[in-house]
């Protein structure tokens, strides 16, 4: 993980500040969290720490809400969302590796000529 998005995930800011950032009432972030689209980090006291990531995406639920969708429709646009990483995250099988081995071990012999150091006269 790059150190911008390390840093943009750590769970940092208290409900209040998070509340004065993003223009949303305690009771609204805390529904969001019922509702599975949000999911904060707790920590030893068990209250509630937001990172930049949670924020934004609590900006994103806010203007959705603006844009007329409900709830279900916004959980329908993040699963959606999810799938669409999942296939882009394939899992590569023994399969997969053992051919991919194979052929840049079989395609390294080809572009690679002995030096003239070698070679013999």
């Amino acid at each position: 993980m790059r150190e911008k998005e390390f840093r943009r995930s750590l769970a940092i800011f208290p409900i209040g500040s998070v509340m004065k950032l993003t223009d949303l009432t305690a009771r609204q972030i805390r529904y969001y969290e019922e509702q599975g689209l949000i999911q904060p980090d707790r920590n030893e006291g068990n209250r509630r720490l937001y990172s930049l990531n949670d924020m934004d995406l609590l900006l994103e639920i806010k203007d959705f809400l603006d844009e007329g969708l409900n709830i279900a429709a916004i959980k329908k646009e993040y699963a959606s969302r999810q799938v669409k990483v999942q296939k882009q995250e394939k899992t590569l099988t023994d399969e997969d590796v053992r051919r991919i081995l194979h052929d840049e071990l079989r395609n390294q012999g080809r572009f690679s000529s002995p030096s003239s150091i070698f070679r013999s006269s």
